[in-house]
């Protein structure tokens, strides 16, 4: 979030599609990949929808073409929205990967989520406990 605000404050709209779009096909791609991997390595798990897997191989040949060219065309952009996704990784490991964090981390982390669910209207924010209400 703070990252797209930077950019906005700082580039054109126009940049800010760009470096979306291509976070997008680069998450569609990475999906489909898990999806293949799947099948491979667990064929008897339950699935609701099953396709051919000429479908989605035809689909990665096209994703990995529209991704080459686009790092191709426009490495600087591809570069910043690589950046943009990687900024995610000390989030991920703050939140999820450290289990034994100290409560005041919790806390911080508590109140960022209602600080932000209160900011951008997502859900409805239940801040502390049910014995404050």
């Amino acid at each position: 979030c703070l990252a797209t605000l930077i950019i906005m404050l700082v580039g054109d709209t126009y940049t800010l599609i760009n470096y979306v779009s291509f976070i997008n096909y680069l998450c569609y791609g990475v999906t489909i990949i898990g999806l293949i991997v799947l099948r491979w390595k667990k064929p008897k798990i339950f699935r609701p929808i099953k396709v051919n897997l000429l479908i989605p191989i035809t689909y990665l040949a096209f994703w990995a073409f529209l991704l080459v060219f686009s790092l191709y065309s426009e490495p600087i952009v591809c570069g910043v929205g690589l950046i943009i996704i990687l900024t995610g990784v000390p989030v991920f490991f703050l939140g999820v990967y450290w289990r034994n964090k100290p409560k005041c981390v919790n806390r911080l982390i508590e109140s960022l989520t209602c600080w932000g669910q209160k900011l951008c209207f997502v859900v409805y924010p239940q801040c502390g406990s049910a014995e404050e209400e």
